[in-house]
């Protein structure tokens, strides 16, 4: 079982590529950028993870930008997005954003996903609310055809435009892993349709429901859509430091955890990484 850590990352946080660097020497393997473009001012829908939305929120950096930093800082660690809003993204642009930086990393991204949750966010950028995840969808699709074909086309009911051609294409292929996240039952459903893993959220039990419960529910899905696990494998986005959690993950088949961590200095950042460093150590024993 792999170990990342995905950070809000403000010009008042670790810099992208002290953090990445400080992950890479103590044994991780990824580092996760969340995205947001703005948050409006209305604050009519709810954050999914409380009353009060925190002020990284509002601040966070653009994670094409600081991952390609978090990259260019390091040799082995893999950068993902964690998660990019593609419905707040134009599909074209987004294709070449991924391929750009699957280059320049060498083949180290990993394409975190989202339908995301702020209405009003969305709007902004044109995007219907309602209809977030079938545009998801169509512009997932549309980039992987940007991603595989010398000569690209694209006819959705959300997302259409005629043959094309774009480069670079990505180092990885076919193209990087789009790992999509999202709750049980829908967001499974979509990792299971077109996705190459699923990421959900623990420690929000009493709304998501239990870990434990829903991955064996999310593999008999796979089973029926002709899927292999290996195929879709499950990320676990914001455990705990709990060295049995982490090892019944690990016993589970979970691929990945990614610990979640304030937008922090390095003062406060680095000893919660050197506790974790000591957890991956005891648990690879």
């Amino acid at each position: 079982m792999h170990f990342g850590a995905s950070m809000f990352l403000t010009d008042y946080s670790m810099t992208p590529a002290a953090l990445a660097t400080a992950l890479e020497e103590r044994g991780f393997e990824s580092l996760w950028a969340p995205e947001h473009s703005h948050i409006p001012l209305s604050r009519r829908s709810p954050w999914p993870g409380g009353a009060e939305l925190p002020k990284q929120y509002y601040d966070v950096m653009d994670p094409f930008v600081t991952l390609t930093a978090a990259a260019a800082a390091t040799k082995t660690l893999k950068v993902g997005t964690g998660v990019c809003l593609v419905n707040q993204r134009d599909p074209i642009q987004t294709a070449k954003l991924v391929a750009s930086i699957d280059q320049v990393s060498g083949g180290r991204f990993l394409f975190g996903i989202g339908v995301g949750w702020n209405a009003e966010e969305m709007e902004d950028h044109g995007t219907v609310f309602a209809t977030r995840a079938k545009l998801v969808r169509e512009r997932v699709e549309a980039m992987k055809a940007i991603w595989t074909q010398s000569k690209a086309e694209y006819h959705g009911e959300l997302v259409n435009f005629d043959p094309m051609m774009a480069w670079p294409k990505p180092v990885q292929k076919p193209h990087p892993p789009v790992i999509v996240g999202g709750a049980f039952p829908h967001g499974a459903r979509r990792a299971v349709r077109y996705g190459d893993g699923w990421i959900p959220l623990a420690g929000r039990a009493s709304q998501y429901g239990d870990v434990f419960d829903f991955v064996p529910k999310f593999r008999q899905m796979l089973a029926e859509a002709g899927r292999s696990e290996s195929a879709c494998p499950v990320t676990i986005f914001g455990s705990g430091e709990d060295a049995d959690t982490l090892k019944r993950y690990r016993d589970l088949g979970v691929v990945r955890v990614s610990v979640s961590l304030p937008a922090a200095a390095a003062d406060v950042t680095l000893p919660v990484l050197d506790r974790w460093a000591e957890l991956i150590r005891k648990l690879g024993q």
